[in-house]
């Protein structure tokens, strides 16, 4: 079946419906497009997916991902991003297989349409122009006969009139074989543009259209043909990811399988074990026996500094016990008096003016009645503002050791990554010595003393963790009932310090006495916990401050600081002109209010100011 013969007369149609076909190419590549926009647009959501429940770096997020379950979450959102990674190449490959191929294509066709249709025009203009030419000649022979006609009846007519000259005969005569003569002329020229006519007709009709019909039908079929083939590209780019999408779902599978309930339960153990023991069985106290109740501050004190006595446990007792609160030292001396050439026209020495509350609040501390109380406040504010001890004094003993562990291991790697920079510098130098046109050797001598003492200090610091952890796991089996109520009483310590220190002061109908809390409190043995209690207690910090000028702080009880040097404040100005302020743990002291600003912590602010007022 061919075009050509059987839709010889159907040129419009043909060209009406190759363009239909070359729309609908179109449509099919605009579908291809959106779909490429589609998949682009999951694999980016799928990506954002993924990195928003990704584990953020230095945070508390990055130790949850030591339970198997949490890890097959992390290995859930590294597939799905590598699952995402799939979907982009659905999409590049659409686009460069289909939608790239076929808009190139169909430029091509349309210009091949446009040549095809027209050849059609220029065959169809030119059959016309012989049909015109045709009709020319036969109107041409047909005036020709019907003059030729009139030209013989006017000379019958002449010819038969008596009245008539012989001349005039004669020339209707001549006329009428002149137009006899023409109208053979133009017979003969009609009948030779008829033959011709015909022949270019057969020619236009059965050669010219339909072998431009045929092109275009050929044309139109391998529009046919290369749509389809776009199709099956289209879903050939589907199955192809689909092998690496499967083994991304395999390996979601395999991460799920590997979670293990057993192992997390141990990490639970691992990460909240405090070390302690269950408390063991309390004794039964006989209240029908006269007991000998004191409420003197004396025997208050004698009691708690005999540590050879057993604990008792009341039944309405509340835990008086702080197990890793130190007991604080004298108060430390005032700075010495600032001179005026020290900070020009600044204010007058601490010293000048009166002694810091701090000091006049560390006495207080010491008073006997209330040691407990402000100790456990004052170890609490200073944990809840992050100041903890560098020992981790403060945890439980298993998760102290786990600390104390963590901290020696990320000392031995910088120790390491020191080492190995040092080792570096010395092969440098080596080389340096040997080709001193590469360097001067000397320029690495200032940089491997730097790196010795760092190594030294690190080194130093390992020994000092060491020997906490030393101390902690020798005493981590000496587990007694001592030891047991102690574990109970840890959470209050950090939570309830205000609290418990006015509880263990009232008695069960909610009046102040100081026999109950005589009686149920416990006696701490000396030698597990006298020695913490000996270090000095440092203050809480109460906000952070930024220097504004560069102060030397020459004279006793002062500190220097740079511009812009950022630091813990630990006592405001209390009208003398002086702010008191802390570096680290070693380094803290006075500097003029002037030199630097303030940013006070709230929270801080309140507890001391209530400090404050229960001291004066």
């Amino acid at each position: 079946m061919s075009w050509g013969t059987e839709l010889w007369d159907q040129f419009d149609n043909l060209e009406k419906h190759t363009q239909w076909g070359i729309d609908v190419l179109e449509k099919y590549i605009k579908f291809v497009k959106e779909r490429t926009e589609i998949e682009l647009s999951y694999a980016k959501q799928l990506r954002n997916l993924s990195k928003k429940y990704q584990p953020k770096k230095n945070s508390k997020e990055e130790e949850e991902y030591r339970y198997t379950s949490t890890r097959a979450f992390l290995a859930t959102l590294n597939e799905m991003n590598d699952y995402a990674g799939q979907h982009e190449v659905i999409s590049e490959n659409m686009t460069s297989l289909i939608t790239g191929e076929l808009t190139r294509y169909v430029q091509e066709l349309k210009q091949e349409r446009k040549s095809h249709f027209h050849d059609g025009r220029k065959a169809q203009q030119h059959i016309e122009t012989c049909w015109k030419q045709l009709e020319a000649s036969k109107r041409r022979f047909e005036r020709d006969c019907k003059e030729a006609d009139r030209a013989q009846q006017y000379f019958e007519k002449m010819d038969a009139d008596i009245n008539v000259t012989k001349a005039d005969v004669e020339k209707a005569r001549q006329q009428a074989q002149l137009r006899h003569q023409m109208a053979e002329d133009s017979k003969a020229e009609y009948s030779s543009t008829l033959q011709k006519f015909n022949s270019e007709q057969h020619d236009h009709y059965y050669t010219h259209i339909p072998n431009i019909f045929q092109k275009i039908q050929e044309m139109e079929e391998r529009r046919i043909v290369r749509i389809g083939e776009s199709m099956k590209t289209f879903a050939e780019v589907d199955r192809q990811v689909i092998p690496i999408i499967g083994k991304c779902l395999d390996e979601i599978t395999k991460a799920a399988e590997s979670i293990d309930h057993k192992n997390d339960s141990q990490l639970v153990i691992e990460a909240f074990k405090s070390g302690f023991e269950p408390p063991g069985d309390i004794d039964f106290e006989d209240f029908t026996q006269p007991m000998k109740r004191t409420v003197s501050e004396s025997s208050l004190s004698n009691s708690r500094g005999d540590g050879k006595s057993e604990p008792k446990f009341g039944g309405k007792s509340k835990g008086k016990l702080w197990p890793f609160i130190k007991k604080n030292k004298p108060p430390p001396p005032p700075p010495a008096s600032a001179s005026p050439s020290a900070v020009p026209n600044g204010p007058q020495s601490p010293k000048q003016q009166k002694e810091p509350l701090s000091h006049r609040f560390n006495e207080f501390m010491t008073s006997k009645p209330k040691i407990h109380c402000f100790r456990s406040l004052k170890r609490g504010l200073s944990l809840k503002l992050g100041a903890g001890p560098e020992d981790f004094s403060n945890l439980p003993p298993e998760q102290r050791r786990k600390k104390l562990q963590q901290k020696v291991d990320e000392l031995n790697k910088d120790i390491q990554k020191e080492m190995d920079q040092r080792d570096a510098l010395t092969k440098m130098k080596d080389v340096y010595i040997k080709n001193p046109q590469m360097g001067d050797a000397a320029s690495v001598d200032h940089r491997l003393a730097e790196l010795g003492q760092n190594i030294e200090k690190l080194r130093l610091e390992v020994q000092k963790f060491e020997g906490w952890l030393a101390e902690v796991e020798g005493r981590l089996p000496l587990r007694t009932d001592q030891a047991r109520r102690q574990s109970g009483l840890y959470e209050a310590q950090n939570t309830a310090a205000v609290n418990s220190c006015a509880q263990d002061r009232e008695s069960p109908d909610g009046s102040y006495t100081e026999e109950q809390s005589q009686e149920t409190e416990m006696k701490v043995p000396a030698t597990d916990f006298d020695d913490e209690f000996d270090d000095e207690e440092p203050l809480p910090t109460i906000g952070t401050c930024k220097a504004l000028y560069t102060f030397e702080g020459q004279n006793e009880g002062t500190i220097s600081v740079a511009e812009g040097e950022m630091l813990y404040v630990i006592e405001e100005d209390k009208g003398d002109g002086w702010t008191r302020i802390r570096r680290n743990e070693d380094e803290e002291g006075y500097v003029p209010t002037s030199y630097v600003e303030v940013y006070l912590d709230k929270n801080a602010k309140d507890v001391y100011k209530s400090l404050q007022k229960i001291s004066e």
